[in-house]
């Protein structure tokens, strides 16, 4: 957290990195989100299986917000979205249900067979209508193999030539080693259909990334960065795993960083944070 001093040391009115995406336009978009959001919003008006991975922080539930908001103003296309905690305990029964209580106010019937044909004739009469579905599950790296046999069964629901229903899975890095076929070979029919996408680090678009979510609260990059400190926030997140280095570089982290150098820094009576202070904060 930002100090209150803090806030006012740097004349903010309100912190940068807390509660501070109220609206779309709060939303940082690079190059590489507005391909990662339109590539989410085509698998969703596509019927398309599509799975969106990225480590922690890296701002995936920031764009699954922004679909569904787009998706809610453009009204063509409903969202399903499986409510348990624990993707690991994901069944198909669960889905069956989960995509019944989202299209509809019936009772799940009690058969699997019966839920099965329940679910096909809600959205085929839902698609006839002109009306598209999408399910979305977040924390997909905890569903299991068998549970990814199950969506590719769900995507096969068609009518006709038509597709019912679209796939979006949003998980961190465990679900990019999960899509791979030579560890998860019966998994495969699912793997090869699935588009995976990763979201990395922001990387050159640490600065432009900074100086929107400062320009947010009215202020601006050079007003609380000296220079050379976006070089030293680079160099503080990266780390070497296997003797490769990997920058963690995502929005998550480098705001918590910020926020521990900007307090020391009006502590220090600094008047912007310099990379010094950033390196051996």
């Amino acid at each position: 957290m930002l100090a209150q001093s803090t806030l006012k040391h740097f004349r903010l009115f309100r912190n940068p990195f807390i509660d501070d995406i109220r609206a779309s336009e709060d939303v940082f978009m690079s190059s590489e989100t507005r391909y990662v959001i339109h590539a989410m919003r085509d698998a969703a008006e596509g019927q398309g299986i599509i799975a969106v991975v990225a480590d922690s922080g890296a701002g995936k539930t920031t764009l699954r917000r922004m679909l569904i908001q787009e998706l809610r103003d453009n009204d063509k296309v409903s969202v399903i979205m499986p409510s348990i905690i624990d993707k690991s305990r994901v069944t198909a029964a669960g889905l069956c249900e989960a995509i019944i209580a989202d299209v509809s106010d019936e009772t799940p019937k009690r058969s699997m067979e019966a839920k099965t044909r329940q679910v096909e004739r809600l959205l085929r009469d839902a698609s006839r209508s002109g009306q598209r579905h999408v399910m979305i599950i977040e924390e997909a790296h905890d569903l299991t193999v068998p549970t990814l046999r199950y969506l590719k069964r769900f995507w096969e629901l068609e009518d006709g030539f038509t597709k019912l229903l679209g796939i979006i899975l949003i998980g961190q890095t465990e679900l990019g080693v999960k899509l791979q076929e030579h560890r998860n070979s019966q998994a495969r029919e699912f793997i090869r259909r699935c588009i995976k996408i990763e979201l990395g680090p922001l990387g050159n678009d640490l600065s432009t990334y900074l100086e929107h979510k400062f320009s947010r609260v009215g202020s601006s990059l050079d007003k609380v960065l000296e220079p050379d400190a976006l070089d030293a926030i680079q160099h503080r997140l990266r780390r070497k795993e296997k003797g490769i280095v990997v920058s963690d570089v995502y929005p998550l982290a480098v705001n918590n960083l910020l926020a521990e150098v900007m307090n020391l820094s009006a502590d220090l009576g600094e008047e912007r944070v310099s990379a010094e202070l950033v390196l051996n904060a």
